[in-house]
């Protein structure tokens, strides 16, 4: 059954995709106009109980405050991953005891879990489709992929994937207009291609082990009590400067199982976990689900508020549909990790497999 929350925005059928009387739309599309029409109808309906200064700036602003320029200078496009120094660098390296390393990336392939019209496609056409070249007669293979990049499968949101409305203009990461940003053939600004490298410390934060069963409930919004509890059990020191925080809530078991369950909704943090992280000064968010964040959240009139909190305002990166539960299954909640996008020019985002190193 569609939840109530999902019903105010589109209508789901039965395959799990969005509809709307145009047809099907994008997660990216539900975010613009969802997350849009949710601040809108928030403002709207609020309380007039004073802060009224607060209530005209938020009337302007829906985040409360203009974001840009970056901490990094009004032009930089990389983001946190600016945190990612020599010294963050060689911290992670001393993390390193066993050189286990697991691989945290869902393997792309048909039957996944997908927003909307979005597709996978690999098509050999014959094999092989090469040769024979030389005395060896050599033969090869090659392929041809259809579909969503960046935005499919276990996947990494760039700077250019979440936009907010401010007045009459679209904005994204250190105040960049739709106008600076948007372009038919690839982002114009905000590519993917702009990120700089990771490795870095990372931590699980294994909240399903410390509230028990097989997964959290769809909706569940993870709060701080349940961080720092979670951390106190696991024996890890809070995140720090450019760190990278995993959220395991159990929800990935539903992966190709019942993708309809999956696309529903999902546990995850809500908007003051997330802004602890933005305190926490962290390069990188995760979890294993859609969207990292409690879906609905904490407030059904802001959906994906933690995507605009974390990229859009803060340059914090959300890797998301992550496979964690080797590492919980070792106890191993503080690792080295590293990810590096797929340099691909002009993306909104790439796949997301990212590798934790023991």
């Amino acid at each position: 059954m569609q939840p109530e929350w999902l019903k105010r925005y589109f209508t789901l059928p039965e395959d799990g995709c969005f509809e709307t009387a145009e047809g099907a739309v994008s997660r990216r599309d539900f975010v613009k106009t969802g997350f849009a029409a949710g601040v809108a109808g928030g403002i709207a309906a609020g309380p007039v109980v004073g802060a009224v200064g607060q209530a005209e700036a938020q009337a302007v602003n829906p985040m409360g405050r203009d974001w840009w320029p970056s901490p990094w200078g009004p032009q930089d496009e990389a983001g946190a991953s600016n945190r990612i120094t020599p010294a963050k660098v060689l911290e992670a390296a001393r993390l390193i005891k066993r050189g286990t390393v697991y691989r945290l990336g869902m393997i792309l392939e048909a039957g996944i879990p997908l927003f909307g019209a979005r597709h996978v496609s690999i098509t050999i056409p014959g094999g092989p489709t090469g040769g024979p070249f030389g005395k060896h007669q050599l033969h090869y293979n090659d392929e041809m992929f259809s579909g969503e990049i960046g935005q499919v499968g276990s996947q990494f949101d760039g700077l250019g994937h979440i936009a907010i409305k401010v007045g009459n203009d679209i904005r994204y990461y250190n105040g960049f207009t739709q106008a600076q940003v948007g372009g038919p053939y690839g982002l114009q600004k905000l590519g993917i291609h702009n990120v700089k490298p990771f490795f870095t410390r990372g931590i699980l934060l294994d909240v399903l082990s410390y509230k028990g069963g097989d997964r959290l409930p769809i909706g569940y919004v993870i709060t701080m009590d349940d961080v720092m509890q979670t951390l106190r059990r696991q024996g890890v020191r809070e995140p720090g400067e450019g760190d990278v925080v995993l959220f395991r809530t159990g929800h990935i078991k539903l992966w190709k199982k019942d993708n309809v369950e999956f696309n529903k909704g999902e546990p995850g943090p809500g908007a003051t976990v997330a802004k602890w992280l933005v305190e926490k000064k962290i390069a990188c968010v995760g979890g294993d689900n859609w969207a990292t964040e409690a879906v609905p959240g904490e407030d059904q009139d802001r959906p994906f508020e933690c995507h605009a909190i974390w990229m859009t305002t803060n340059g914090i990166y959300n890797i998301e549909n992550q496979y964690l539960e080797d590492l919980a299954q070792d106890k191993v909640y503080e690792f080295a990790w590293s990810f590096t996008p797929l340099p691909l020019k002009g993306a909104t985002g790439s796949p997301g497999n990212s590798v934790a190193i023991a």
